[in-house]
């Protein structure tokens, strides 16, 4: 560890946030290009978001399962529009040990086709539906460019698939699964995000409508957080999926899609973290407290053992830097990592029956009672809490543009980072324009606040809905 090495996020945003990655040992680079190794800290801050999901997920009634890591080719493209859309990022097995296979297979790129096989088999009846799964895979999608957590070949995420009897019941799973997604983000991630709906353009592949979590990245960068998707009755149709309803008439059920993945932390390194390191918000930190010792003796060892039983008592993770480091350097360290709050002990502070806590996201130091040391880490941890998330929401907002000109949005787009939110016509024609000639594209209309005022950024003919556009990563 060492944040001499890391790069200044406002001198080169990229390097930065490699620099974070490596520097609070998230990940490692492995022989396989464009494979990442997730290192121990990086996997626990993984495993607390899916303890977190996974809990809600299950208290709305879903169930994990686990399908098979390879897709026959005839499989594959069952549904047309699906196999189009993820063609060019399909990577193929054709041989089993020095037999060439009889038909190649696929490494997943997502499940849907595999769900659907096995619902054709288990649905029979009404009686049967819905049917809540849900899965904790890995995928493995044949990215150009991969950049850790954002962008690489294989991905740890999560996809739920359900089966519903009616149209309505699919789409209330579709949007309670998307809330779920933003709630998540903002009171454990402390992310400001907007949801709302994608284009037809930018739907997924085989979908009739997909919906989006889109979170800003400090540097005004999109990431797409998480999706839904109603797909309808559209690849029950193709796979055959037929049940009995209620009058024994044969009827096609209507299901839905919804995923998120490990690109949260890198939307939590790009969201919250500075030139000093990883910066976590205490609710998904998997480590909440660094307790460091400035000096050895009794007196500081007898205390550090009284807090680790009170924090214990008290469900807060912790750790203890009994490591032969200077004390700067443990600081340091504490920093790089991202630890919410660490404590200082040292022999002159008990003496008078005093520590140090020191906030990650300010930085600021505060002297408290022995006595009183629990009762208030818990009241800064909310205080961490909520100011990472009105520091991201404050400068989200200060990159948010309303423009009704399209001179303007050239010159947003070639100044500043940010999100342009435009009157728009509906029209594809419009929104390949844009993405042309200012490299920016639709990120979704919101479900709020979108009715328009004005005409249509790209073409001037009548808009119907405003809509965001923006960078993406």
């Amino acid at each position: 560890m060492n944040n001499e090495k890391i790069t200044k996020r406002d001198e080169d945003f990229a390097a930065w946030y490699t620099d974070i990655c490596k520097s609070a040992d998230l990940v490692d680079y492995s022989s396989i290009k464009g494979s990442m190794i997730i290192r121990p800290y990086g996997y626990a801050i993984w495993e607390e978001m899916v303890n977190v999901l996974d809990r809600e997920f299950k208290r709305l009634g879903h169930q994990n399962v686990q399908m098979p890591m390879f897709i026959p080719e005839s499989l594959l493209n069952v549904e047309k529009d699906h196999v189009e859309g993820f063609a060019p990022e399909v990577a193929w097995v054709t041989h089993g040990g020095n037999t060439k296979l009889e038909e190649k297979m696929c490494v997943r790129p997502t499940s849907e086709t595999l769900f659907c096989d096995h619902f054709k088999k288990i649905v029979k009846s009404y009686r049967d539906l819905p049917i809540l799964y849900n899965q904790w895979c890995t995928i493995v999608r044949w990215e150009k460019t991969t950049r850790p957590f954002l962008r690489s070949r294989e991905i740890l995420w999560q996809e739920g698939h359900t089966l519903h009897a009616t149209e309505e019941e699919a789409r209330k799973e579709t949007l309670q699964m998307l809330r779920v997604y933003e709630n998540f983000q903002r009171e454990y991630l402390a992310m400001p995000v907007i949801v709302g709906k994608k284009t037809d353009k930018e739907k997924f592949a085989g979908a009739v409508e997909t919906y989006t979590i889109e979170a800003m990245m400090y540097d005004g960068v999109a990431l797409q957080n998480g999706t839904s998707h109603y797909f309808g009755q559209g690849f029950a149709d193709a796979f055959g999926i037929k049940f009995l309803n209620k009058d024994n008439k044969l009827e096609t059920p209507y299901q839905t899609s919804w995923g998120v993945t490990t690109r949260m932390i890198g939307g939590l390194i790009m969201t919250h973290s500075d030139d000093l390191g990883l910066v976590l918000p205490p609710k998904i930190a998997p480590i909440k407290i660094a307790i460091i010792p400035i000096k050895v003796t009794d007196s500081v060892n007898a205390e550090i053992d009284k807090l680790k039983d009170e924090l214990d008592q008290s469900n807060i993770t912790y750790m203890v830097d009994n490591s032969e480091k200077s004390a700067g350097y443990k600081f340091a360290e504490a920093e790089v990592k991202g630890y919410p709050i660490r404590i200082e002990i040292g022999p002159r502070d008990l003496e008078n029956n005093q520590v140090t806590l020191v906030r990650r996201d300010t930085l600021e130091k505060i002297m408290v009672s022995t006595l009183e040391v629990v009762d208030k880490i818990k009241s800064l941890l909310e205080d961490i809490q909520t100011n990472l998330y009105n520091r991201a929401l404050k400068r989200r907002d200060e990159m948010i543009y309303n423009l009704n000109t399209y001179e303007e949005f050239r010159e947003m787009s070639e100044k500043t980072g940010g999100f342009a939110y435009v009157n728009w016509c509906g029209k594809a024609e419009c929104e390949n324009k844009i993405k042309d000639d200012l490299g920016l594209k639709s990120r979704c209309i919101p479900f709020e606040n979108h009715e328009p005022d004005g005409k249509c950024i790209c073409c001037g003919e009548d808009a119907i809905t405003k809509i965001y556009f923006g960078k993406q990563y």
